[in-house]
């Protein structure tokens, strides 16, 4: 008999919707039914696409046994992490207090108020001898704990929810203003931590690197200006291009990126970037998307320029909704088995492509008889390739997709989030300018179109998730990242679609207006990742660190930053100065953490710019110009403003140079 999440619309809930364990969505009957009965909550987060969310399942909620002891002390709540990142977001702080990790699926032991006491990830269900805990050994001991012990779990709650709180503050004093050198040399420190063997940062397992890549093509600028004038700084220069370059190459080469199909995994679980955990997620599509296109712009590599391309077909091919947004996963599982439909055997390969083409491709894409992935399977990766080998297999990759295409695919879940579509928005508004493609820019422009229209109500506030209708109250992410999506728009959209920048920019205004009024602190530095209208939780939490995703506070300070150049509106001088002046202990203390807020101070430090146009008949002209610069954060804009002089002038942060005529003129 189903439980309480039949009727739920997220994927991830109606998965366990027929599990014997009496799940409830979190909801206050839940709430209600545990302070009545006085039973400890068992809060259960994950998604769709999460290979061991499945594994526990399948082992320990779909078992009898384990589902009575479950129903029988606890209430029992299921969480979609990606409607509830604000759920998520506190019980995982939480978790990683008492547990020091953190992961999914994140199963929380609460009292009735919602004050988590214990908590872990995944639980085998037995004894497996690898120090991990059963699953009903720990519910044992948690029902016993909270019959005998109830006071302990009381102030270890207290605790918990003092630290949640406390952890809202920046850590580290100010140091007051961040210069030039500071952030060149967080720089130095991210290219010192670099694999440079492998590519990445750190050893196993590796999650691909955006927001730092994103931060070092911008350092890059800003040291090779200083290295004019510090010759020592060449050689610092040099290598912000190695670690960028090294990375990108190995992450597109690896099996991190589906070479027959295209997309990027989550992250891989070696150093090598071979075999990743195989769920696809739109917001990593969206960022790494970013990142290449950049890399394009700047060096020129025509390996980078095919990434995009097929990392775009792969969206628009698989996750594009009927409408003009994208939905949010692909999970990792297909037929109850990881990677299933992802991988090969090399008898497959030349069943498909003949004898002798398929063993050339299973030599250049390492598909060998012993496999480097589970019972002899191979997950394709390039060997050492150079571009031309990987082009002459188009081909063969292009049949070996359609083959693919007839296996039992993974699912798909068909949520769509304001703040993931925002991130691929703002990949896609890169990828259409940098490869001169004006149908890839129109489908950014749309899905900006489609949120504004589907996913914002009254007073320019926004809803978080779309399934046919929109729904849940917009989180700290969704104003942020669409904010920055919007920038994207604007800052190529006169090229296209003359005069429209304005509309753009007016409604990147509106939402970061809205940000202001519902999720700043005014007691302190930063935002909440919740509005002031928000459902009433254990801890109203500020997300300073960058995660998988960019931290909103990091993304508005971007936001901010643009706003000013583009407007010269004080207010927005004001909210950059507060939130740099709470990043400022961040980046000194710990710069590793927190990419995303150096790259938008980099940006600002290198000085963001603005090239206005007014009654020019050669705009067509400057295009080809821009895209063979290095990638910088510019925006292009016609301008009608009365005191606004004829022709193009370059404006670089506050100081404007003299007005020139022709296109070329504008970098002499």
């Amino acid at each position: 008999m189903p439980n309480h999440l039949i009727n739920e619309k997220s994927l991830y809930l109606r998965q366990h919707a027929n599990n014997p364990v009496d799940w409830y969505p979190w909801g206050e009957e839940a709430l209600a039914k545990a302070k009545e009965e006085d039973k400890p909550l068992l809060i259960s987060i994950g998604y769709s696409s999460c290979h061991w969310c499945h594994v526990m399942e399948h082992e320990s909620f779909e078992d009898e046994y384990i589902a009575g002891l479950m129903n029988e002390h606890f209430v029992c709540i299921k969480v979609d992490r990606e409607e509830r990142p604000d759920i998520d977001q506190i019980y995982m702080e939480a978790v990683q207090m008492i547990a020091q990790h953190g992961g999914w699926p994140l199963n929380v032991f609460c009292l009735p108020d919602g004050r988590p006491f214990f908590g872990g990830t995944y639980f085998p269900p037995e004894d497996r001898q690898n120090g991990m805990v059963p699953w009903p050994q720990a519910l044992i001991r948690v029902i016993d704990f909270y019959k005998k012990n109830r006071d302990q779990l009381e102030e270890n709650a207290n605790t918990i929810i003092k630290n949640l709180l406390a952890s809202n503050a920046p850590i580290g004093e100010s140091v007051g203003v961040i210069d030039k050198t500071t952030l060149e040399q967080a720089a130095v420190e991210f290219a010192r931590r670099h694999d440079d063997q492998f590519g990445g940062f750190g050893q196993a397992p590796k999650f691909p690197p955006s927001m730092a890549l994103n931060f070092l093509l911008q350092a890059r600028e800003s040291i090779f200006e200083s290295a004019k004038k510090e010759p020592g700084k060449k050689q610092e220069y040099d290598r912000i291009d190695e670690v960028i370059e090294t990375t990108l190459k190995a992450m597109a080469h690896g099996g991190l990126f589906d070479q027959i199909g295209g997309g990027f995994a989550r992250y891989s679980v070696d150093r090598y970037w071979l075999i990743p955990h195989f769920e696809k997620m739109l917001y990593d599509n969206g960022l790494l998307l970013d990142i290449y296109a950049k890399a394009w712009t700047t060096y020129r590599n025509p390996l980078y320029k095919v990434l995009v391309e097929e990392t775009v077909t792969w969206a628009l091919r698989e996750m594009k909704s009927d409408g003009d947004g994208f939905y949010s996963a692909f999970d990792a599982d297909s037929e109850g088995e990881e990677g299933k439909f992802y991988v090969w055997k090399p008898a497959e390969i030349k069943e498909v492509l003949g004898e002798d083409r398929g063993t050339e491709f299973c030599k250049v894409y390492n598909i060998t008889e012993a496999g480097n992935f589970e019972h002899g399977f191979s997950n394709p990766a390039l060997t050492e390739a150079d571009f031309s080998t990987r082009e002459s297999f188009k081909d063969a990759r292009e049949q070996l997709y359609e083959h693919r295409a007839k296996r039992v695919w993974p699912g798909l879940d068909k949520k769509q989030l304001t703040s993931w579509n925002s991130l691929l928005i703002r990949g896609l508004a890169e990828a259409g300018f940098a490869l001169d493609r004006k149908d890839i820019f129109d489908t950014a422009k749309d899905a900006a179109d489609f949120i504004w229209e589907n996913l914002r109500f009254e007073n320019n506030r926004l809803h978080s998730v779309y399934y046919n209708e929109a729904s849940l109250n917009g989180y700290l992410d969704d104003y942020a990242y669409h904010a920055e999506a919007l920038l994207s728009i604007l800052a190529y959209v006169d090229f296209y679609y003359p005069g429209e920048s304005e509309t753009y920019l007016t409604r990147c205004q509106a939402i970061a207006k809205s940000s202001i009024d519902h999720f700043k602190d005014e007691q302190s530095a930063g935002y909440f990742f919740t509005s002031n209208d928000h459902e009433s939780l254990i801890a109203r939490k500020k997300e300073w660190w960058d995660n998988a995703t960019p931290s909103g506070n990091a993304s508005l300070l971007n936001v901010f930053s643009c706003l000013y150049c583009l407007t010269a509106d004080p207010v927005y001088q004001e909210e950059l100065a507060i939130l740099r002046e709470g990043y400022s202990g961040l980046i000194a203390r710990n710069p590793h953490g927190v990419p995303h807020a150096l790259a938008a101070m980099i940006a600002d430090q290198n000085g963001i710019e603005v090239i206005k146009a007014k009654d020019v008949d050669n705009l067509d002209q400057l295009p080809d110009l821009l895209r063979k610069l290095p990638w910088r954060r510019r925006f292009t804009v016609i301008s009608n403003a009365e005191n606004q002089p004829p022709g193009y002038q370059r404006c670089i942060g506050t100081l404007c140079l003299q007005p020139v005529f022709e296109p070329t003129q504008l970098y002499q």
